[in-house]
This record gives C-alpha cells, structure tokens and sequence, in this order.
C-alpha cells in the first residue's frame, strides 16, 4: 500500500487509524477552535493523529438558500490558525480548479467533494498542487473504479491520495455501505478511509435539507474497522442540532472522545490479527 506523510502523520499506521474531523463548515471561529481544542485533548489522551476537517464554503446544498460559509478567506485564515495553533494538520474541499491556488496557501490536504470525484481538471489541478488529496468516493461510482480516479491525481506526480467510502445511493433520499467496496478499494494500492457521518445522510430528505440517521453511526463505524480501513471520517460539531450544515449526522463533540476510545480498541485488534 502506498504509504506518505501529512505533517507528523504516517499514513496508513498500524498502532492507530487516521482520524479526520471537524465540523461541515467553518461557521465563525469561536466554533472552529473549540472543536480544534477538544480534538487536541483527545489527541493526547488516545496517542491517535487528527486531521482537522472544515469546509471554507458549501458549493453542493439542497436548496439555494442554504447557509454556504462566512467568506472563503476568512474561513481559510481560521483553517490556517488551527493548523499553527495546534499543529494539527487541516483538510478542506475544493470545488473548481481556481479554488486550489486559494486554497493550497492555508491547509494541508485537499479533499474532492463526492460528486466532483470524475472531475479530470479538477483531479489534476489538485495533485499539481503537491499536497495529499483525499478522494471521496462518489454515491453514483462503482468502488473499483476509484482506482482511476486515484490515477489523475498521481499522473502528476503526486502519490500522496486517500480514497474515502460515504455510501452509495440506493433508491431516493437513501444510501447505503457495500463494505465489499472497502476491500475493492484497497485494491488501488492507496489508504482508504471511511466516512462515518456522511454515509448515514438521507439526501434530500429534510425539507430542503439533508436528512440523517445517526444512530447508525457507531454499527457502522466498528464495521468499516472490522474491514480493515485505515482511517475514519467523522463531522462533529459543539451543538449539532444547531449546526448549519448537516445538522442531522454531525456527532456531538463532547461523545466523541469516547467513540475515538471505543474504535481505536477495535483498530487495534483488528491489526493484531494481521500477526498471527
């Protein structure tokens, strides 16, 4: 498996899983940092690495008033402090090839929206920016064919990618997890990472927003590590019924410490495994 690092992060790492999150959206600072300081205080207590994850700004909403971010430099200035701050290293999406320049100068890792995940110029213009790029898997692709997508990125030289399963659509307003797809990807040779928030999304289905069941999350999530993912993706938020994006599947900040503790035993026995 093709093996880099982010910051001081090695990636995969058989004594913990990478673990990406944040909340959906950068909304004002205040938020931001006291995710960021609480993912520090786990940090510490488990020995597991934090990619901090927060959206500068929402292109793919439901409805067109949805709340879309603050000003995409003063959420990129906020990534930008966390990063220093807490030295901890920063992912954010980008949606067109003119967003990773901006972008690029304030975080670490650039993530390729789900439904962007064909998107050749996009795909490109992110591997040329030479930082990792995590792939998200699209609802509509096919896992084995994430192997391609993988490919635009490192045609540029750039061999620093993660792949990331959040469900497939199944019917309206609906996804569901093929955890066939998990091993199908780690077939492309690169780090594979399971969205633990995004796959339990009912699209759609909240009235102009999305819907969510997250009550499935931890099922879900000992699941994918069963599997053998490397990493795990969760959006978590102070106060998620509150939150303005995704509201119905952001986990609570202050239960998180516990699900970090709770996957990170498993992790490790499923690695374990691997000695006998």
């Amino acid at each position: 498996m093709q093996k880099f690092s982010i910051g001081s992060l090695s990636i995969p790492d058989s004594s913990a899983p990478l673990i990406i999150a944040g909340p959906c959206l950068i909304e004002n600072r205040a938020m931001a940092v006291k995710t960021a300081e609480e993912l520090q205080r786990i940090s510490r207590a488990e020995g597991v690495g934090f990619i901090f994850k927060g959206s500068y700004r929402k292109a793919n909403r439901t409805s067109g008033s949805s709340f879309s971010g603050i000003g995409d430099v003063e959420a990129l200035e906020i990534l930008d402090e966390i990063r220093t701050t807490y030295r901890m290293p920063v992912v954010t999406d980008v949606h067109e090839t003119r967003d990773v320049a901006l972008a690029s100068r304030y975080v670490d890792v650039l993530q390729i929206p789900a439904f962007l995940c064909r998107q050749t110029e996009l795909l490109v213009a992110a591997g040329e920016s030479g930082l990792a790029v995590n792939i998200k898997k699209g609802q509509f692709m096919a896992p084995e064919d994430m192997a391609l997508a993988a490919a635009k990125v490192a045609g540029t030289g750039n061999q620093r990618v993660m792949l990331t399963e959040r469900g497939s659509s199944f019917g309206y307003h609906n996804l569901v997890v093929d955890f066939r797809g998990l091993a199908k990807m780690a077939e492309s040779g690169y780090p594979v990472i399971y969205d633990a928030t995004h796959s339990l999304q009912l699209p759609g289905a909240g009235n102009g927003v999305s819907g969510g069941e997250r009550q499935y999350m931890m099922p879900l999530a000992r699941a994918a590590v069963a599997a053998g993912v490397n990493g795990l993706f969760f959006e978590v938020h102070p106060d998620p019924s509150n939150a303005l994006s995704d509201a119905a599947t952001q986990v609570a900040l202050d239960e998180f410490g516990t699900i970090v503790k709770q996957l990170l035993h498993l992790y490790r026995c499923v690695q374990s495994l691997h000695s006998l």
